[in-house]
Formats: C-alpha cells, structure tokens, sequence
C-alpha cells in the first residue's frame, strides 16, 4: 500500500446551541391585613425599587389581586421571594410573595 494518498478531511464542526435559562416571575399577592407603606419598604428593600416604582407595584397589586414584580432566573426568583416572605412574616403581616415560570 506504499502508493496510496490519504487525504484526512475534518469533521464539520456542530455549534453547541445554548438554551436560555428559564425565567420565572415573582409575585406579589395582595392580602387585606399588610399596611401599603410595609410592602413599599419591602420592595425597595428586597427588590431594590424606587419609591414611586414600589407604590406602583403595590397598588397594582391591591387593585387586581397580584402583581409582577420582577422576571428572572429560578434562583434568584426563589431567593428574592425568600427574604420578602421572612420581612414579612418577622413583622407579623401575612404579605406573600410567591414564584411560577413565565409562560
């Protein structure tokens, strides 16, 4: 097999497709016990929201039942809705936070 030539060709490369992480939305559930002003301070606080942000979040939630408050990864969802959930329950108010996937 002296005369024979190989040619070596290279494999085609195959780009990896990445997908997108999953988002998921954390959302304020209006209760008729917690005061306006503590909601606002907690999503200023845990959220890092403006003052007229915070008190546009809150009153959408008083009005229609619930709000979004913010869309992002599942962890972060989960921990952010965490830490407003344990404000909340240290206060004594029955304000909650809760998280689902965005659709």
């Amino acid at each position: 097999m002296p005369g024979r030539n190989v040619v070596l060709k290279p494999k085609p490369e195959t780009a990896q497709k990445l997908d997108r992480p999953k988002l998921y939305k954390v959302i304020l559930n209006n209760d008729d016990y917690t005061p306006r002003e503590f909601v606002t301070v907690v999503l200023k606080a845990v959220f890092r929201m403006g003052e007229e942000t915070g008190r546009r979040v809150m009153l959408t939630a008083h009005r229609f039942g619930s709000a979004v408050v913010v869309v992002c990864q599942k962890d972060i969802a989960e921990t952010k809705a965490k830490e407003a959930n344990d404000l909340a329950k240290e206060a004594g108010f029955p304000l909650l936070f809760t998280v689902e996937p965005e659709e």
